[in-house]
């Protein structure tokens, strides 16, 4: 499966955004943490357990023929300690898998059966927790606890419950991406990755050659320590390091695009290009074109007047549709530089760079069909001076 269950099924994404300890173990759904009442009186706490039966694929169905789940614990009571005898289905220790152990299973079905997980674990949930709450009111089963990912093969290293909770699920699978390459981690480059590291792109392939030098701690998401920047480095092992502690695919290549390495880029579904101009881009975008590798090229053009700072910043965009765009004047330049070419003064600034990360990742999601896209825009400035975006090479 390409994103977890949890992320994949908003049954199961709502029991998350809840906040009960929800993991899928031995094809087993256990929410750990249900506060219950023993047959001294006392409050404790037991695992709810549900087979995993109703799912087709890595989609959950209705469970209307399982309405029987297990429980890891004592036999619920009620507050006086007298056994939930209504809901008993059997008693008798279960070995699930390892570290999953079930003692007592439960039937409670309603009439028209459970209408997903979601209603029928809350349901079990609502009678074993309600005698519990007479006891002590303040025990709760949403107990919002860190849990980690449910999926070994998820590219996160815990669900995405961000998306569950506001109901995207399904809009955020459109960027299911098997590999997303990002040439140039440098100012522009590392805030690209780090929006694109909270999507569930398989794996992000971060290209450059440069050293995590101090100029640019002040242009790059995060903050490093002295200690990070006396060990000088390379950006993408810089970069790796901190986003692999969340997504676990970014993959760090730290060789220089030369027309020796440009085989070595290998397939990709989608690239940034936040290089500067020259050969080296060159060889990289007749590389994407020729692989048929659909590109968003940035550029920042900032110049300093009268002690101001004003300029351009620049999102341009290549598909399959639409390439013939990008040679055109002030588009893309594959020239190294020049006085008359304002993308080329260098002046870079933290909060610019990450407008233009911001902006390519928009297109980017517009590109994959996560956002509406009315404009189809191919090239787009944004006019720092009169705060306006001009777009342009409508396809």
């Amino acid at each position: 499966m390409s994103l977890p269950l949890t992320s994949r099924n908003p049954d199961l994404a709502r029991l998350v955004q809840d906040g009960y300890e929800l993991a899928i173990l031995h094809n087993h759904l256990v929410i750990s943490g249900v506060p219950y009442v023993n047959s001294k009186g006392e409050v404790r706490l037991g695992s709810l357990v549900s087979d995993m039966g109703s799912i087709s694929g890595d989609v959950t169905v209705s469970p209307v023929a399982q309405h029987v789940t297990m429980w890891s614990g004592e036999h619920p009571c009620d507050s006086s300690g007298k056994p939930l005898e209504h809901m008993r289905h059997a008693s008798g220790d279960q070995v699930l898998g390892p570290d999953l152990i079930v003692n007592h299973s439960f039937s409670k079905k309603p009439s028209t059966g459970y209408r997903d997980y979601h209603h029928k674990m809350t349901t079990y949930v609502e009678i074993i927790e309600r005698h519990a709450k007479l006891i002590d009111p303040h025990v709760t089963a949403r107990t919002h606890r860190f849990i980690e990912s449910d999926d070994p093969l998820s590219p996160f290293h815990f669900p995405d419950t961000a998306s569950g909770r506001v109901g995207i699920t399904n809009a955020m699978r459109k960027l299911e991406l098997a590999r997303v390459g990002i040439f140039g981690v440098g100012g522009t480059g590392s805030y690209i990755l780090d929006l694109v590291a909270k999507t569930p792109v398989r794996e992000i392939a971060i290209f450059d050659d440069d050293i995590f030098l101090q100029h640019n701690a002040f242009r790059a998401p995060g903050a490093p320590s002295s200690a990070d920047l006396r060990i000088l480095p390379k950006k993408v092992h810089y970069f790796a390091g901190i986003y692999s502690r969340m997504h676990r695919g970014i993959v760090p290549h730290d060789f220089a695009i030369s027309a020796d390495t440009i085989d070595m880029i290998g397939a990709l579904d989608f690239a940034f290009v936040c290089m500067d101009s020259g050969e080296p881009k060159r060889l990289l975008v007749e590389y994407l074109e020729k692989n048929g590798v659909a590109f968003i090229d940035v550029g920042m053009g900032v110049e300093l007047i009268d002690d101001a700072l004003t300029g351009l910043v620049r999102v341009t965009t290549s598909t399959p549709n639409k390439r013939d765009h990008i040679r055109q004047t002030g588009r893309v330049s594959f020239k190294d530089g020049g006085k008359d070419n304002i993308y080329s003064k260098n002046i870079q600034v933290a909060d610019l760079n990450a407008l233009n990360a911001a902006l390519a990742v928009i297109r980017w999601k517009k590109y994959c069909g996560f956002y509406k896209d009315l404009g189809h825009e191919h090239h787009a400035n944004f006019a720092l001076n009169g705060n306006v975006i001009i777009n342009e090479d409508k396809a």
